[in-house]
C-alpha cells in the first residue's frame, strides 16, 4: 500500500501480535485509499507470546518516523507502562514520540485518517482522543 511521505507516523501497541496486525489491517482498510500514513506494530513478545515488548516497539516507532513525530497507542495495562518507561528514559524511541491515551481500535482509525490527510502530531493525537466520545447508541 502507499505511503505518504513526511506524514507521523502510528505505532500500535498490543498484548497480542495478532490483534496489533489486525487493528492496522482494519485501520488502513477504513482509512480510504491513496497513500496513508506508516503504521508499525508492536504486539506480544518476540517469542510470539502474549505480553509487550520493549525492543519490538523501539523496532516499530523506528519503522515508523518519517521525522513528523511518532503518535503510540496502547491497548491496555503493561503495553502503556512499558511505553511510558521507554518514554521517560528517553533514548529508545525516536525524538518526538507521543503516547497518545485513546481507545485502540477507534483511536487508530481516527489516527490514521488524520496523519494521511497531513495532520500533525498535535492533531493526530486530538483526533485519537476524540474517540472517546464516539456513541454507539
Amino acid at each position: 500500500m502507499p505511503e505518504r511521505a513526511g506524514a507521523v507516523g502510528l505505532v500500535l501497541v498490543s498484548h497480542s501480535r495478532e490483534v496489533a496486525e489486525s487493528v492496522a489491517r482494519l485501520a488502513a482498510g477504513l482509512a480510504g485509499g491513496g497513500d496513508l500514513a506508516p503504521v508499525a506494530t508492536a504486539g506480544g513478545t518476540p517469542d510470539g507470546g502474549l505480553g509487550t515488548s520493549a525492543d519490538l516497539i523501539a523496532e516499530a516507532a523506528r519503522e515508523a518516523d518519517r521525522g513528523a513525530g511518532v503518535a503510540v497507542l496502547a491497548d491496555l495495562g503493561s503495553a502503556v507502562l512499558t511505553v511510558q518507561a521507554m518514554l521517560a528514559e528517553g533514548d529508545e524511541l525516536p525524538r518526538d514520540t507521543r503516547l497518545v491515551d485513546a481507545p485502540f481500535l477507534e483511536g487508530a482509525v481516527a489516527a490514521l485518517v488524520t496523519a494521511s490527510a497531513g495532520g500533525d502530531l498535535s492533531a493526530v493525537a486530538g483526533a485519537a482522543g476524540e474517540a472517546y466520545t464516539y456513541r454507539k447508541i
